[in-house]
C-alpha cells in the first residue's frame, strides 16, 4: 500500500476553534488557545503521522477583517500563503452560524485543491435537527469536497475528518519522524504558552498589543531556564499586567510555568518582565525582527 504525505491548512475567521482542531488532530497542544481574537499570529504546523500517511497540519491566524495596521496584514498575507501552498485546505465554521467574516475566507479558498468544510462546535447545538439544513446551505456556497460536522473540544468526529483527508494527499515518503508533533523549536512554543496565559488573564484592551519575547533559554539536566520579555505597546498596559505588587504578573508566570513543564517534561525556572515597546504592531521592521513572517 502506498504512503500518503501532505500540507493541510486548517483556515477560517478567528475563534471558530482551528487552533483547538489542530491540537486534538494531532494530540498535543502547540498551538494556543483562547476566547479572545486573534490568539494564534504565527503559521503552526502539527504532525500527525499514521501507519498509511503522515499529515502535516497548518494551523493559520484568523482571516483579520475589522482592523488595519502592519500587524493584521502580516497575518492575513500568513493566511494567503498558507491557501497557496498546501495540498488540502480545511475550512472551520461554526455550527448554525456563517456571517460576513466567514464569506471572506470564502472568497479566498482555491478551486484547483480539495477544500473540505468543518462544521465545528456541533456540541453546542441542541437541536441536531439544524445541522443538515445548515450543511446543506454551505454546500450551495462552495464546491466543498465534503462536509465534516466535528466538536474539536471533545473529539466528536476528528479521526472521521481525518480518514477523510488522507485519499486526497500526494504519495510520497514522510517529511517528519514518527515521534515529530510540530516543525517548532521548544523556545518557540513556550513564547507562545506564555502569550496564551496574557491573553487568558488579562481584560480586551492588553492583549492585542502584547507579544512575548524569549531573551534566555538554557537547558540544562534537571532544570530549563527561561527568561522571557512581555512587550506592550503603552505604558499603561504594563501597569494592568504586572498588577498591585506585581500579583497579576506572578499569576501569569505561574501558569505558564505549569504548561511548559508538562510540554518539556521537566523543571522550569521561569522569569517574566514587561517592557514597554511603542508602536510594535504598526512597524513593518519591528514584526519582522520580532519574527512574524
Amino acid at each position: 500500500m502506498s504512503f500518503r504525505t501532505g500540507f493541510v491548512a486548517i483556515v477560517g475567521r478567528p475563534n471558530v476553534g482551528k487552533s483547538t482542531l489542530m491540537n486534538r488532530l494531532i494530540g498535543q497542544k502547540v498551538s494556543i488557545t483562547s476566547r479572545k481574537p486573534q490568539t494564534t499570529r504565527h503559521r503552526i504546523t502539527g504532525v500527525q503521522t499514521l501507519d498509511s500517511a503522515q499529515l502535516v497540519f497548518v494551523d493559520t491566524p484568523g482571516f483579520q477583517t475589522r482592523h488595519g495596521g502592519a500587524l493584521n496584514a502580516t497575518l492575513n498575507r500568513t493566511v494567503k500563503a498558507a491557501l497557496a501552498e498546501v495540498d488540502v485546505v480545511v475550512f472551520v465554521v461554526e455550527a448554525g452560524r456563517f456571517g460576513p467574516e466567514d464569506e471572506q475566507v470564502l472568497r479566498l479558498l482555491p478551486d484547483d485543491r480539495p477544500v473540505f468544510l468543518a462544521i465545528n462546535k456541533v456540541d453546542r447545538v441542541t437541536d441536531k435537527n439544524r445541522l443538515l439544513p445548515f450543511a446543506q446551505e454551505m454546500a450551495a456556497r462552495f464546491a466543498f469536497t465534503e462536509i465534516v460536522p466535528v466538536s474539536a473540544q471533545h473529539g466528536t468526529q476528528t479521526d472521521t475528518l481525518v480518514q477523510s483527508l488522507v485519499p486526497h494527499l500526494p504519495e510520497g515518503e514522510a517529511m517528519f519522524g514518527p515521534d515529530d508533533l510540530t516543525d517548532r523549536s521548544s523556545r518557540f512554543l513556550v513564547a507562545e504558552l506564555l502569550r496564551e496565559k496574557v491573553f487568558r488573564l488579562t481584560g480586551d484592551e492588553v492583549p492585542y498589543g502584547t507579544t512575548v519575547v524569549i531573551e534566555q533559554y538554557e537547558e540544562t539536566p534537571n532544570v530549563v531556564r527561561i527568561h522571557a520579555a512581555i512587550l506592550v505597546d503603552k505604558q499603561a498596559h504594563k501597569g494592568m499586567l504586572i498588577g498591585r505588587g506585581g500579583e497579576h504578573l506572578k499569576q501569569i508566570a505561574s501558569v505558564a510555568r505549569a504548561d511548559m513543564e508538562k510540554l518539556l517534561g521537566t523543571k522550569v525556572f521561569l522569569e517574566v518582565w514587561v517592557k514597554v515597546r511603542s508602536g510594535w504592531a504598526d512597524d513593518a521592521g519591528a514584526l519582522r525582527q520580532l519574527g512574524f513572517e
